[in-house]
């Protein structure tokens, strides 16, 4: 390789002298490839950098919501199972105490059916958001924390995602049978002397459980890759991310 460089050197000076107004220009576009066929230690440029940020992004955004995306992405994975709401904690206590554990076991598994039917909406915005990213925005992600990326997305996506997620939740709510456990289990629990009344948003409940899973993932892939150099797929993530690394040392 080092031969072969030395040659194509050697060619260009002495077309510097036999053609000088095209020399300066062939040599900058010699150098740029060689740079990167041989992994070239030089800074990346403003468009390199946005390029590739964006392209770990979406590869990464893309792996979690194809890894939630399947039967039991949410509910076999502890990190980010929807549990029962919080707020009708009491009411999963009082029915198991009485026998009626496989009632709420039935809606556990209902809700996380719902969330992993309805994750794939959530593809459209994040790849919407990463598109327009500015320099600025790559630029501070890339050199700020293991989470800057997931942060990102989570800052400029959540309230639209909220939005396109909650007519999908709805329908799969129903289409697993959440919403016909979740009435049954009330129906029981309100037969219960004395209880007090709950008043829970299933749609609002499973969209905001849901998306908090979501960027429980991405944040993984994002911490992996930034970690992991073996993941850097292509030579523009190993250019892009290594310089990261060398800024941070």
């Amino acid at each position: 390789m080092k031969f072969r460089i030395l040659l194509i050197c050697l060619g260009l000076f002495f077309t510097s002298i036999f053609f000088p107004s095209t020399a300066s220009a062939q040599l900058k576009k010699v150098l740029d490839k060689l740079s990167t066929a041989t992994g070239g230690s030089s800074n990346p440029s403003q468009a390199e950098m946005a390029n590739g940020l964006k392209e770990a992004l979406e590869k990464g955004t893309g792996v979690s919501v194809d890894r939630l995306h399947v039967e039991n992405g949410f509910l076999g994975n502890p990190a980010i199972k929807l549990p029962f709401p919080e707020e009708a904690i009491q009411v999963d206590r009082a029915l198991r105490k009485i026998g009626l554990g496989n009632l709420c076991d039935q809606f556990i598994n209902s809700i996380n059916r719902a969330a992993e039917n309805a994750v794939k909406e959530a593809r459209p915005l994040l790849t919407q958001a990463i598109k327009e990213m500015t320099f600025k925005d790559v630029q501070g992600i890339l050199l700020d924390s293991e989470r800057a990326a997931t942060e990102y997305l989570q800052r400029s996506t959540t309230d639209g995602l909220k939005v396109k997620f909650a007519p999908p939740i709805q329908a799969s709510l129903q289409k697993v049978g959440a919403t016909a456990h979740w009435e049954t289990v009330m129906t029981r629990y309100n037969k219960i002397p004395l209880v007090k009344p709950v008043n829970t948003d299933l749609t609002a409940y499973v969209t905001d459980k849901a998306l908090q899973g979501l960027f429980v993932e991405i944040a993984k892939e994002e911490l992996a890759l930034r970690k992991n150099s073996n993941l850097r797929s292509s030579p523009l993530l190993q250019k892009v991310f290594g310089f990261a690394d060398s800024q941070k040392k």
